[in-house]
């Protein structure tokens, strides 16, 4: 049965009036949410649109979180602006499915570039894509008029569109290997013989947790892993003598630095090895620390599959 055509409109509160031959925007109006009536008709806009498509439950897919530098317009929140929305930071995952009025909370996060962002997705049958400077995309196989007359009403401008410029671009990168059975046991073997300890959790694009592994918490840390997180292994190479490993760092670079605090815990942080009052505030009462580098690499990577087996998480380079 052929998938009906997906139809894409582009709303903004920028009048096409106010364009020039280029398609740039000329007009008065800045590219900041108001925060107000006008953030709220970019709400009312979606909700109107899913509620037309029979949409009342969305998929996060390709998640990210902003890292060391932030370039959203607005200042980066605690949280990134999930806090109340997930009950913790990991479960903010691919393919996490969210109800429509957390999805429509998610749109207001990435209005307001405050430090999350995700495409938000309900099958191949709707989408919602937030841009730069209050760009929205929403593209949809069911009656799309509903949504159109509502965002007009509310003055905004929707605009029919060929695709979303959010569109995800075809990976053309090997995918990674699923972290199956095999590859469980192959982590077993290397914990028992001490090629690795340590565990890294990419849960979303530039936000990780990390975890000690011995023989005996194998088991227990692989069940409480986010879904389709991308899974690093890595030798312990922590240590007590911070001095000799800030000594060995490329001044002329920022470097990511993987902290064990007092009680254990572990998270990396970036310094810049020319800072001395950056390096006393991130690495304050950490008892060992490590420079994480891609170079040589982890010793063993993959990708949590479904429970089907497969490896759906995009972009896996």
């Amino acid at each position: 049965m052929p998938v009906p055509e997906i139809r894409v409109h582009r709303v903004t509160k920028y009048d096409p009036a106010d364009r020039d031959e280029r398609g740039h925007y000329t007009g008065p109006l800045d590219c900041w949410s108001d925060e107000g009536p006008v953030e709220a008709a970019y709400l009312e806009t979606v909700a109107a649109f899913a509620r037309a498509a029979g949409i009342d439950r969305l998929t996060v897919r390709d998640p990210g979180l902003s890292g060391p530098v932030h370039f959203g317009l607005g200042p980066l929140l605690d949280g990134h602006g999930l806090s109340g929305l997930f009950p913790e930071p990991a479960a903010f995952h691919d393919g996490a499915e969210v109800d429509l009025a957390t999805a429509v909370e998610l749109v207001r996060v990435m209005l307001r570039e405050s430090g999350a962002w995700c495409r938000l997705e309900a099958d191949e049958r709707f989408f919602v894509h937030v841009g730069y400077d209050l760009y929205m995309y929403i593209g949809t196989t069911g009656p799309y008029e509903p949504g159109m007359r509502r965002a007009q009403e509310l003055g905004l401008f929707p605009e029919p569109l060929a695709e979303s410029p959010y569109a995800p671009a075809p990976d053309g990168s090997t995918p990674k290997p699923p972290a199956d059975g095999a590859f469980w046991e192959r982590v077993r073997r290397a914990v028992a013989a001490g090629e690795v300890q340590l565990l890294e959790e990419e849960f979303a694009g530039g936000a990780a947790r990390w975890h000690h592994l011995t023989p005996d918490t194998v088991d227990a840390v692989r069940a409480g892993l986010a879904a389709r997180s991308l899974l690093a292994l890595w030798p312990d190479t922590l240590s007590a003598d911070q001095d000799a490993v800030l000594g060995g760092l490329d001044p002329e670079n920022d470097h990511r630095i993987l902290r064990e605090h007092a009680d254990g815990r572990l998270s990396t942080c970036w310094i810049d090895p020319e800072d001395p009052q950056d390096i006393a505030v991130e690495l304050a009462s950490t008892r060992r620390v490590a420079a994480v580098s891609h170079e040589p690499g982890p010793l063993l990577v993959a990708v949590l599959p479904d429970a089907d087996g497969v490896v759906r998480v995009r972009g896996t380079t």
